[in-house]
């Protein structure tokens, strides 16, 4: 099945929220977030904002975008609408002595004015919004004229990408919701976005996932990453078996490594979106 296909109902995505909430604050996603930090501070790099610009940082997680624009010297706020997710960056931002502000929001209905900030920013965040062209509408209004939207999303084609298609075997999205790949996806930004860019940049990178093998990995993700722990309590024992083999045979197809361990590349779209 094509992952950009839609789907032509309208969801009801305020129960959609409530159940992403709830995987989101399953298991404990700061002992994922931290593993990413790299593509966070790369996103920084790219942006190049100067010290004392407004950032917003949009589903922020446990603050992997916020820790790397503060240390940068800008003024950001972290927003996320997982309570403890945010309060994981909290506490990262505090042990490290960076400034920051942290805020509940939710990405859809972000609580600020119009051109607030100068850059607004996302890192595997803003992607997971089930109703994804408000949170695009909601980026491009808080973001002045001028500024930047700077990302980090998951592409269809990619390691993750391909994740999210074998749970989806196992576990279908809620009927009418899009893939959240489509955010690595340069057509569907390019038609989201180009009304409100004067341009759009989108360059394609690489994350290594490295462990020990392919099952620690399956064994950590279902333990503290929300999505995969729901959807192998979903399946339950009799289709967790199912399950694990087709995760072992897509990381088979990926694994760069030949010892054993696993060393998996996925591309992600880093997109920086200059508005008019």
């Amino acid at each position: 099945m094509n992952v950009l296909a839609s789907i032509d109902q309208t969801p009801d995505y305020a129960a959609i929220k409530t159940k992403q909430n709830a995987a989101w604050s399953s298991g404990d996603y700061k002992k994922i977030g931290v593993t990413l930090q790299i593509t966070g501070e790369e996103l920084a790099e790219t942006a190049g904002f100067a010290a004392g610009s407004k950032i917003l940082d949009v589903a922020a997680g446990n603050g992997n975008a916020t820790l790397a624009f503060a240390r940068r010297w800008c003024d950001v706020t972290s927003t996320d609408y997982v309570a403890s997710l945010l309060e994981g960056g909290r506490q990262r931002a505090k042990a490290e002595s960076l400034a920051a502000d942290f805020q509940v929001a939710d990405a859809e209905d972000l609580p600020f004015q119009d051109a607030s900030f100068d850059g607004v920013v996302s890192t595997f965040g803003v992607m997971f919004t089930p109703n994804q062209k408000r949170a695009a509408g909601e980026m491009v209004r808080v973001c002045r004229s001028g500024g930047k939207i700077a990302m980090a999303n998951w592409t269809p084609e990619g390691f993750i990408g391909a994740l999210f298609r074998t749970m989806g075997k196992h576990v279908p999205p809620p009927p009418g919701t899009k893939s959240p790949a489509l955010w690595g996806d340069r057509r569907w930004i390019g038609e989201t976005f180009e009304n409100a860019a004067e341009s759009i940049s989108t360059t394609i990178k690489h994350f290594n996932f490295r462990y020990a093998s392919p099952e620690q990995f399956i064994e950590f993700f279902s333990t503290y990453y929300g999505p995969m722990h729901k959807a192998f309590a979903a399946v339950g024992k009799e289709g967790e078996k199912a399950l694990k083999d087709d995760l072992l045979a897509l990381i088979d197809g990926f694994n760069a490594a030949t010892d054993g361990s696993m060393l998996v590349p996925s591309d992600y779209a880093e997109v920086i979106i200059q508005k008019s």
